[in-house]
């Protein structure tokens, strides 16, 4: 593990003998960067070149566009339910391969498990390219190669967030103390036995953790992918706001939230009961 940053902290007394902590460091690395955040939000707004007038001349608008989707129109009720059961069961069989996956090269990946330098890295290195490459261009690759539909968001889906479990897993493994891992391997115990018995339970609450932050990814990953084709909610969203349905879309979106909020609080509440 990395060595602790020390932050050079000063416990001060002032004259009425109150005390307060002081950070060098710390205050000396606040003004630089929100110097350089200055100076990259000035760039960036030079070189998009953006047309101020014309973006205070459209705001009313956007006003008027939600208050049309509010307006919510039920008459494609069936469909929406369809196309969100079809999203949510992307996102869920994305998720399981993805898990299984990046349990198996998370161990691969994490430095104190068969103490392979080069293993680690190599592992590493690979899945941080395949987290470089945004979803969306993985499902587009897999629509060249399986075609559109639901089959090309979940092996898409599962490109990346393998990626995203590897590297997430392989950091939870580390965090078992050396010193337990090493008594084991006096007793003679093989290394895929610590892992199974020792290291995979001791990191059971973070893989819990990991993988409720990753299945909320996951579906809005899917509310949007469904617009390139891959299927799911995101295709009718997309569909009715092109053909100015904005009832239709509107609800669609509203179950959107539900069902993100609704996956949020069972993870919250599994978590507490770990």
């Amino acid at each position: 593990m990395d060595a602790p940053i020390d932050w050079n902290l000063h416990v001060v007394r002032d004259k009425k003998n109150k005390i307060s902590v002081k950070c060098a460091q710390r205050n000396k690395f606040i003004p630089g960067f929100l110097i350089a955040v200055g100076i990259l939000s000035v760039i960036s707004l030079v070189y998009l070149q953006i047309d101020w007038l014309k973006l205070l001349s459209r705001t009313p608008d956007v006003g008027g566009v939600f208050w049309e989707l509010v307006h919510f129109d039920f008459s494609s009720l069936d469909l929406i339910l369809s196309s969100m059961l079809e999203t949510i069961s992307i996102a869920v069989l994305s998720l399981l391969y993805s898990l299984l996956l990046g349990v198996l090269f998370g161990m691969l990946a994490a430095r104190n498990i068969f103490r392979l330098s080069w293993l680690s890295v190599l592992t590493q290195s690979f899945f941080t390219f395949l987290r470089a490459v945004p979803t969306p261009v993985w499902v587009l690759l897999m629509m060249v190669c399986l075609g559109m539909g639901p089959e090309a968001g979940v092996a898409g889906l599962c490109v990346h967030t393998t990626a995203f479990f590897t590297k997430s897993f392989a950091q939870s493994f580390e965090s078992i103390p050396d010193e337990t891992l090493e008594a084991l391997e006096v007793t003679g115990t093989s290394r895929f036995s610590i892992f199974t018995n020792a290291v995979l339970p001791a990191a059971f609450s973070q893989i819990v953790a990991w993988t409720g932050m990753r299945l909320e990814t996951n579906f809005s990953e899917c509310a949007i992918l469904g617009m390139v084709g891959a299927g799911g909610v995101g295709f009718v969203i997309s569909r009715n706001l092109q053909g100015y349905e904005y009832g239709t879309a509107g609800l669609a979106i509203l179950f959107v939230f539900l069902v993100a909020y609704t996956i949020e609080r069972i993870f919250v509440w599994i978590k507490k009961k770990l």
